[in-house]
């Protein structure tokens, strides 16, 4: 079906894609033979006014066109009319699909010249094969998106005006979304119950004939684990060691090969990108979408640089195999590549449409790419295109040496790993879930030659106290591993459920960890108290892998919308009678009122818990409050500023509101006066005026910005500190935090590079 390019035709082929971009790559690839449209992703879809699922028959789904595709509707139809066949080319997975269908269902055209093509990399090669191979849309694929989409909005139509009812106005609930919110809050609960206990370990420092020096660290007593539970003891057994006599009994030497890591899926893309690149999964699903549509080159015009992202597969294709070998062989020598190429099995019930993430060329080297693309997307290409060459290198051999050496009746280890062969681990190595983490063969140094029964110089004992750590909260990377492992979402969607869960305010994260805030902790517990099946993990896992036995054509989507609505519906009916009402739930203090001394009651509001006067609406006096010790009440008093109200006198206190701190006059509600905290730092943009306050945005982050704002843009994410840098004079500094919990003194001044702890 492929035209040939320079050859008349009475009318064109029309392609249709979602994105402008990728639209420009492909008409680069194919020239004027073709007409190319984007149709900016989904041009129908379930109305925004009303519930739009006809339940009584079937769940039969009413779509109507977005809010302003109208006009790209009629070009498409338009383009369609005098066209010689038309290619649908969306994305190839079920949103997609989707789009295709609703694309088809639009046409007034003869269906046998629609067809439906998939790219799984935007290269000419691969543009011209699929073209050559057209197929029809696969309603299967339909299907699956449609029971997906209509399974949301029954969650989403249903549930959330029931939350507004009893909660707060304008929440929302998801039916995979408040899952993920249940691990978190799940995790934060396991932290709190956390019970930290007190243990010792022994490290003794010691010396053989040859030096250097190494240490050994106690583990056993009598061949039995060791468990030293306190000072006490961990000062018995060092009097006892003190004195001993301390002799190699054996030493063990092992040759250990580490194997390559298949291409990446999508899940495994993200977590590597958030450990590494500190990329959040939709930053990285962002930027990987637009290496997958096109960059653009040079002179070579818009490039696809990567496969399809949006995959759970390891698998590639013999050509990208080969491709791979060649650069292995030329660049790095045949000791770095095996006698044949590495295949990846997918795991069972993996989805092997697509092929892994992986580079569209071999040949195209990080380094060639870096002039024409920004710091993000030259890390992430950087990061794709090295765990997909080494995935066809040879593993790495490493010399893992385990002495052990007696000490009267204890036992001392000491372990030590060197690489021999490098192997793939010259191009790539996986970085850990936690900061701490590090591969193995960093963690022991070179240990000197000893002999078996040689003896050892004991030159110092060093005790040390420990506490057991509770659960880390989850990270980015954490948190999809998680829901990969338990079958939750698939991966399409685990960028916007962590994007989701934050912007509906039920989890926020800092310093880079996921906590649950109040209000997603009431929310889960009043879901897991009556809709028990819609936040269950197990349950969550089993409707998708009902998606994917519609998209297989092995179940059918009207019985998996069914088996979830009626037992929902009626949990639905009995929560409207029994959930309980925040909004109007009222609980007694025995603190008085400091305006008409009447009791004060705990209430729920928009920006959580908060004592308010039981005289309501004669006395409306607040105050925001804490739990101290066994859950008792502790007012939190109002912070003075010293500062003065301009409109009426009366002193600005600090108050926390739903974007952060700001100014308030304490004679709130006679005065309505605010104001934003300033930094005593002036803008330093050139004859702006502005001071630079401090400001919370949506996700609650902290940010300082200027009070001319939106005439001045002026902002940045650190702290500035009013004190001018002692190496070029700049006006001010910004306090930046470190990983390790401390911060340092940085100037922001462009060629400066002054730092200070």
């Amino acid at each position: 079906m492929l035209v040939r390019e320079g050859k008349e035709n009475m009318s064109k082929p029309l392609i249709i894609v979602e994105s402008p971009a990728k639209a420009r790559t492909i008409t680069k690839y194919l020239g004027k033979s073709y007409n190319v449209k984007a149709s900016v992703g989904h041009v129908k879809d379930l109305p925004g006014n009303k519930f739009g699922v006809d339940i009584e028959n079937g769940f039969t789904p009413h779509y109507v066109t977005i809010k302003g595709k109208g006009t790209v509707l009629t070009e498409i139809k338009k383009a369609a009319k005098s066209a010689s066949a038309v290619y649908l080319c969306p994305d190839p997975d079920r949103e997609g699909e989707a789009i295709a269908w609703h694309i088809a269902e639009e046409l007034d055209e003869d269906r046998d010249n629609v067809y439906r093509v998939l790219f799984h990399e935007i290269t000419e090669k691969a543009i011209k094969e699929a073209l050559r191979n057209p197929g029809k849309i696969d309603l299967n694929k339909v299907n699956a998106q449609q029971a997906r989409r209509i399974l949301d909005r029954i969650v989403g139509y249903k549930l959330s005006p029931l939350l507004w009812e009893k909660v707060r106005r304008g929440l929302s609930a998801g039916r995979v979304q408040s899952v993920a919110v249940r691990l978190v809050c799940d995790l934060e609960k396991e932290i709190g119950q956390f019970v930290s206990e007190e243990y010792w370990s022994l490290t003794a420092k010691v010396e053989g004939k040859a030096p250097p020096p190494f240490e050994i660290k106690l583990i056993k007593c009598r061949g039995e684990e060791i468990n030293i539970p306190d000072q006490a003891e961990a000062d018995r057994i060092k009097d006892i060691l003190s004195g001993s006599e301390y002799v190699v009994r054996s030493i063990e030497k092992k040759e250990k090969k580490r194997y390559p890591l298949p291409p990446f899926t999508t899940s495994k893309l993200q977590q590597e990108a958030a450990r590494r690149l500190r990329f959040t999964a939709q930053k990285t699903m962002r930027i990987a979408q637009r290496l997958y549509e096109g960059i653009e080159i040079g002179n070579e015009g818009p490039v696809g640089l990567i496969t399809y992202m949006r995959t759970d597969s390891v698998r590639i294709s013999k050509e990208a195999e080969g491709d791979a070998r060649k650069y292995i062989k030329d660049n790095f020598g045949h000791e770095y590549l095996p006698a044949k190429g590495v295949e990846y099995k997918n795991k069972k019930g993996i989805q092997d449409a697509h092929e892994a993430v992986r580079p569209t060329s071999a040949q195209r080297i990080p380094e060639e790419i870096k002039e024409y693309v920004d710091r993000d997307a030259y890390n992430l290409y950087r990061l794709i295109w090295n765990r997909f060459v080494a995935c066809q290198m040879i593993p790495a051999v490493l010399d893992t040496t385990t002495i052990d050496v007696g000490a009267g009746e204890y036992l001392l280890r000491v372990t030590g790993t060197v690489v021999r062969f490098a192997g793939f681990m010259k191009l790539y190595k996986e970085a850990g879930d936690e900061p701490a983490q590090v591969m193995e063969e960093e963690e022991g140094g070179v240990i000197p030659q000893v002999a078996e029964g040689e003896r050892l110089n004991l030159l110092s004992i060093e005790p040390k106290q420990h506490f057991t750590q509770p659960p880390s909260r989850y990270t980015e990377a954490t948190l999809i591993k998680e829901l990969e492992e338990k079958g939750i979402g698939r991966p399409s969607t685990y960028a916007a459920i962590l994007s989701t869960i934050q912007d509906r305010e039920y989890v926020e994260k800092k310093e880079g960890r996921f906590y649950p805030t109040e209000l997603g902790v009431l929310v889960n517990d009043m879901l897991v108290e009556h809709f028990p099946e819609l936040i269950d993990v197990t349950f969550t896992a089993k409707m998708e892998d009902e998606l994917d036995e519609i998209e297989e054509g092995r179940y059918e989507w009207t019985a998996a919308v069914g088996g979830f609505y009626h037992p929902f519906n009626t949990h639905l009916e009995k929560a409207r009678k029994e959930m309980r009402n925040l909004k109007i739930e009222e609980t007694p203090t025995d603190i008085k009122c400091d305006k008409c001394g009447n009791g004060m009651v705990i209430k729920w509001g928009k920006l959580g818990y908060f004592l308010a006067c039981s005289a309501y609406p004669e006395c409306k006096n607040t105050t925001e409050f804490k739990r101290g010790e066994a859950g008792r009440i502790e007012v939190i008093r109002e912070e003075t500023t010293g500062e003065s109200c301009q409109a009426c006198g009366s002193p600005m206190i600090i108050k926390n509101g739903r974007y952060g701190r700001f100014l308030a006059c304490s004679n709130y509600p006679a005065c309505k006066t605010t104001k934003p905290i300033t930094t005593g730092v002036p803008c330093p943009e050139v004859g702006c005026g502005g001071e630079i306050t401090e400001k919370r945005s949506k996700r609650g982050r902290v940010f300082y910005s200027c009070t001319r704002y939106p005439a001045c843009k002026f902002a940045m994410w650190d702290k500035p500190v009013p004190q001018p840098c002692p190496q070029c004079g700049a006006p001010f500094l910004a306090e930046k935090r470190t990983r390790g919990g401390g911060s340092k003194m940085v100037c922001i001044k462009k060629g400066c590079g002054y730092r200070e702890e």
